[in-house]
């Protein structure tokens, strides 16, 4: 009968891996960071190393130390940072950066604060993909005070829609905290603050459509305007006087200091096309002073002071080539992004491509994960408007009888299309609307259908059928 020996066994297991050192992590996160995030970790290393410096604004050194010093934009680098990458499909309609309209990074802009309440409110009211790209466009557009003053048929040329649509969706957002914002003139944005009071009757019309009487001081004539005698008519003066003609800025003493910074610029380009590079305003420069190491170093006293000077280098120059392929990864990513939405940028969200991470990555060269990092908390200036990076990643719908597969966005845009224009007496079943969409090439499940219709916040055939009825009755009919 054999024996089993008892006892402890050494066993070797070798294993592959990538040791995540602490400047390894920290170049993750530099990925990750938006331009103010990484404008305040900036400061901070150059409070703690005495070998970095901030360049000049303009890119160019000054001639004592142009010798001594290397930053992270300098020599052929910079030239490949700053080249414009162009692109075939030609742009369409007025606008954008070389147009009459402002660029968005030129725009006063709401205050992050600000921008961030109406952003929440966007997403919680508005669930039409089409409609947000509407309304994010009309936030950027916003003035110091909060109104909407751009000409209204232009702004929706410019974003590859039509008036009305701009329109319905402002009227929307003019619900929006705090009242008056959204408004196109002094006497709506009293008005939207007067009907969120419960106080804009009939009276209160009349006085807000003759703010011109007021002005003048004929008090008789505005007395006979709105129906009123004289100390009815002093209350409500009174009560308009309490309104903000300035609603924004009463949110936030630096409302109209703190505009959004784009981390990268997309322009048209005078040939055609598209031209993509990154905003130097968002790219902090720093440089190692080199002039003033070999002066401290010969000057160190003990090995200490020698070993804390090399450290304090090696720190530096980290720093600046961290940040150069920071930059450089963000510019190959933000270029691959407007080729790959060509469509997109000539005709707005109808042509928005399906497209994963995976695509970027395989196309630039990096793993899905860094693609991923580069594209969080960074925004990107278009002539169609300011957007998040990550807008431009969509789920794929198949097309019919092997077509080319159409974007989550594209097919959520044509469903609401579809049912705004269906007979209110005869709405489309979700059955219904998938044969009319595969009809279109696009292959879409009923229970995609309906997913799609409830996160937009759209009610079922027979709930619209009920409410059509409901309205037809209340008018009369």
């Amino acid at each position: 009968m054999g024996t089993m020996a008892l006892g402890p066994r050494l066993r070797q297991r070798q294993t592959q891996g990538l040791a995540m050192t602490p400047r390894l992590q920290q170049s993750i996160r530099l990925l990750q960071m938006g331009s103010f995030e990484l404008e305040a970790f900036v400061d901070s290393q150059l409070e703690e190393n005495p070998l970095l410096t901030r360049g000049e604004p303009d890119g160019r050194e000054d001639a004592a130390g142009a010798p001594d010093r290397s930053d992270f934009r300098s020599e052929a680098a910079m030239d490949g940072l700053r080249m414009a990458e162009e692109f075939a499909a030609p742009p369409r309609g007025p606008g954008g950066f070389d147009g009459d309209m402002p660029a968005p990074e030129e725009r006063v802009a709401a205050a992050p604060s600000l921008r961030d309440r109406l952003e929440r409110q966007l997403t919680l009211d508005i669930a039409d993909p089409r409609d947000r790209l509407i309304g994010r466009a009309v936030i950027d557009a916003l003035d110091p005070s909060g109104w909407f003053t751009v000409d209204l048929a232009e702004f929706a040329h410019g974003l590859g829609a039509v008036p009305e649509d701009v329109e319905r969706v402002l009227v929307r957002m003019q619900q929006f905290e705090p009242a008056g914002l959204f408004a196109r003139s002094l006497s709506e944005c009293l008005a939207l603050q007067l009907r969120d009071r419960g106080r804009y009757d009939v009276a209160m019309a009349a006085l807000v459509d003759n703010l011109d009487l007021l002005a003048a001081g004929r008090f008789d004539a505005l007395a006979a305007a709105c129906g009123v005698a004289g100390e009815a008519l002093a209350r409500m003066v009174r009560e308009l006087r309490s309104l903000d003609p300035k609603p924004a800025s009463a949110l936030d003493d630096d409302a109209a200091v703190m505009p959004v910074v784009p981390d990268i610029l997309v322009r048209r380009h005078p040939g055609g096309g598209w031209a993509v590079e990154l905003n130097d305003r968002a790219l902090p420069r720093v440089l190692v002073d080199r002039e003033y190491y070999a002066r401290v170093h010969d000057d160190a006293a003990s090995d200490a002071d020698r070993e804390f000077l090399a450290d304090r280098l090696s720190s530096a120059n980290w720093l600046v080539k961290a940040l150069h392929q920071r930059a450089e990864t963000m510019l190959k990513v933000g270029a691959e992004l407007v080729r790959r939405q060509q469509g997109f940028f000539a005709d707005g969200v109808r042509h928005l491509r399906p497209l994963t991470l995976r695509d970027i990555a395989e196309a630039v060269g990096i793993h899905e994960s860094t693609v991923s990092r580069v594209t969080a908390n960074k925004t990107m200036a278009t002539p169609l408007g300011l957007f998040e990076l990550k807008y431009f990643f969509t789920a794929a719908i198949a097309g019919t009888g092997g077509g080319e597969a159409h974007s989550a966005e594209a097919v959520r845009h044509r469903l609401k299309a579809l049912i705004d224009a269906e007979d209110p007496g005869r709405a489309l079943s979700d059955d219904k609307l998938v044969a009319a969409m595969r009809a279109e090439g696009i292959d879409i499940a009923r229970r995609t259908v309906a997913k799609y219709r409830e996160t937009m916040g759209i009610p079922s055939s027979a709930q619209r059928r009920r409410r059509s009825k409901l309205e037809a009755v209340a008018k009369g009919h």
